[in-house]
């Protein structure tokens, strides 16, 4: 899976966000996600050390391998890229295109995560010359991994106004709301952290699988 493929509008993907075990990540490839998350925020309870993400490298070219960062500076993540831990950047803090441009202008594909309560969340989207756009509940201090729904009206918006710029929906979708969320919105993937566990970093594989079952729909 490379990123173009994730985030090709043909049918929504799938990423499964906050792999903490590198069982759950062999599993998830197994099954044809299309995506997994590592988070590398220290503050998160899906903290993965960087030290031991080593199992990510073994994935290499079976599933996208995406590192979660927050307001890192840009040695870390290009580190890891660089390492070949992982394909894609996420930038889930309150990174402004001036932090993201090291990732653009050296052409690494990263996502930037957007906390949405209005329009004025997403009105900057397109500065941050970014692969894609992820829209998450707003969650100051937190980033992400809440539970909490967005406004997918907003974000149905977004995608009509930027049909060029694939957008990954989060916040708040389970199983028993994906295929709502899919209408409604329309987006290029799904990205589910607290929807797909059992408890925090280790995922509910009943769960995996009827979110694929909706992605795949």
């Amino acid at each position: 899976m490379s990123p173009a493929s994730f985030l090709a509008p043909h049918r929504p993907s799938l990423k499964i966000c906050g792999v903490t075990l590198a069982t759950d990540a062999e599993r998830l490839a197994e099954l044809g996600v299309d995506a997994l998350g590592a988070n590398f925020w220290p503050k998160s309870k899906r903290y993965l050390a960087p030290e031991l993400a080593g199992f990510l490298r073994d994935l290499a070219g079976r599933i996208l391998r995406v590192g979660v960062f927050v307001n890192a500076g840009p040695d870390l993540p290009r580190q890891l890229f660089d390492d070949g831990l992982i394909d894609v950047i996420q930038l889930h803090g309150d990174e402004t295109p001036a932090d993201a441009s090291p990732f653009a202008e050296a052409g690494i594909p990263f996502l930037k995560a957007l906390g949405v309560r209005g329009r004025e969340d997403i009105a900057a989207a397109r500065d941050f010359h970014a692969s894609g756009i992820l829209l998450d509940a707003h969650a100051p201090g937190i980033y992400g991994g809440t539970g909490q729904t967005i406004d997918w009206s907003l974000a149905r918006t977004f995608v009509e106004q930027h049909p060029d710029l694939p957008l990954i929906l989060a916040g708040g979708i389970t199983a028993d709301n994906a295929a709502a969320a899919i209408e409604a919105v329309r987006p290029a993937a799904l990205d589910i952290a607290s929807g797909a566990e059992s408890s925090p970093g280790v995922k509910d594989f009943d769960k995996v699988a009827a979110l694929l079952a909706a992605c795949r729909a």
